[in-house]
């Protein structure tokens, strides 16, 4: 646990309960650091991901503040990071780099991950925790079709 600004926060398995929350923590953030990628899912298709898929299927994990407030989610699959997202107005707390500290220890031989080309505050951010930019692509393989960038870390 650790205290940003007054307030706990503590990183845990994501819970059914938690769903709806972590699914708006992803909207926020995307609407927040995404603005010009056009996304392919409604916000009720979103959440049901999360209900259906990502909370019981994945390894899927939240920041909690002050033990109510989900403020975090990121979801973890074979070796990939697949989703690191943070409630806009707890971006710059620490809270990603406790999430990319977990993910390694839960990956400890290497973790990959794909973010947007035009996300270059999410590039720094992995960048500064080691990964590589490994591969660019034209975003013909996913779903918003926008330019992306596969990254990679190794031990």
């Amino acid at each position: 646990m650790s205290r940003q600004g007054g307030e706990p926060v503590v990183l845990r398995r994501a819970e059914a309960t938690d769903a709806r929350a972590a699914a708006d923590v992803w909207l926020a953030s995307f609407a927040a650091a995404l603005p010009t990628v056009v996304r392919p899912r409604t916000d009720e298709e979103v959440l049901d991901y999360f209900r259906h898929v990502l909370v019981p299927l994945r390894e899927t994990w939240v920041a909690e503040a002050a033990g109510r407030d989900v403020v975090g989610v990121m979801v973890l699959e074979e070796g990939e990071l697949s989703q690191l997202y943070l409630a806009p107005d707890w971006r710059g707390r620490g809270i990603g780099d406790r999430f990319v500290a977990l993910a390694k220890e839960r990956g400890p031989r290497g973790l990959s991950l794909w973010t947007f080309q035009v996300n270059a505050p999410a590039h720094r951010f992995y960048e500064r925790h080691g990964f590589r930019a490994v591969e660019w692509t034209d975003g013909a393989r996913n779903e918003e079709r926008e330019p992306d960038v596969r990254y990679v870390w190794r031990p």
